[in-house]
């Protein structure tokens, strides 16, 4: 015996949408959250233990959402900040200055 399950036909996807073939676009969820972000240059790190300290001291700030250093090792590492508003220079200077280094 065959029971009728009621398929029906489905319209077809919009042009441009994930299943429209057009492009899918996803948004990471921490740059959702973060209102801002900022880029400073620091002095002095070398090693992974120093962008542990200087993140440390940084993610201490208030509003502050995320830390990312690219080192560059007896140079100047860039430090990207994500925050929920933008920080004080002087706030960010004493943070890094606390974990032993310099804001340029």
């Amino acid at each position: 015996m065959l029971q009728d399950i009621e398929i029906t036909s489905t319209p077809e996807p919009q042009a441009g949408g994930c299943c429209g073939g057009g492009a899918c676009s996803t948004t990471d969820a921490s740059a959702q959250s973060a209102a801002t972000s900022q880029t400073f240059e620091v002095e002095g790190m070398t090693c992974g233990h120093c962008v542990s300290s200087v993140t440390e001291e940084i993610s201490g700030l208030a509003g502050v959402e995320g830390v990312d250093v690219a080192l560059v090792p007896g140079g100047r590492s860039t430090v990207t900040v994500a925050s929920d508003s933008p920080l004080r220079v002087e706030d960010v200077r004493a943070a890094v200055s606390e974990a032993g280094y310099s804001l340029v």
